[in-house]
């Protein structure tokens, strides 16, 4: 019986995954040979002048692209950014001329590591469940427009927080 109970209890884990997982695929967009997942940014603070935004970006061509900028109606501008420690130091710094996406590779922006993009000069702050229009132009696949769902700036990237977030904005 205990095996049996075990099993059942495997087997609803499974199609709960199975069940939310069309949920964060739907945030997907496609550019030619580029897959450009989950586009999320941060939610600011008021007076913050910039805001973090990430996404992932596949290359399931046989050429490199690269992505040389972003911009978006609630920013001055949009930078493309690497981080790196340098000795004890993180420093960020903008990429000169864009980020390259090699075939077969998949960049993923996260928070705290590597790249990501920074909306420079925010036109207001930007508040979790919002969603941001952007524009994201390659050198060889050209532009794609793309919306940045604003994220609370304490949630996990994607994890159990993002049902509970969910929950909380269906009485908006």
């Amino acid at each position: 019986m205990k095996h049996f109970v075990q099993k059942l209890a495997t087997l609803a884990i499974t199609s709960a995954l199975l069940a939310a997982a069309p949920l964060s695929q739907a945030h997907e967009y496609k550019l030619g040979q580029l897959e450009i997942g989950h586009p999320y940014a941060r939610a600011t603070v008021p007076g913050q002048p910039a805001a973090g935004a990430y996404l992932s970006i596949e290359n399931k061509g046989s050429a490199p692209d690269r992505l040389v900028s972003v911009s978006s109606p609630v920013a001055k501008s949009g930078e493309i950014h690497t981080m790196a420690m340098e000795g004890n130091v993180m420093k960020m710094r903008e990429l000169d001329g864009g980020l390259e996406v090699k075939p077969g590779q998949k960049i993923t922006m996260q928070p705290g590591n590597g790249y990501h993009l920074m909306l420079m000069g925010l036109s207001k702050p930007l508040q979790a469940g919002e969603k941001v229009p952007a524009t994201l132009t390659f050198e060889k696949a050209g532009k794609v427009e793309v919306t940045f769902n604003v994220e609370d700036r304490n949630a996990a990237a994607a994890g159990k927080d993002d049902m509970k977030d969910m929950k909380g904005h269906m009485h908006h």
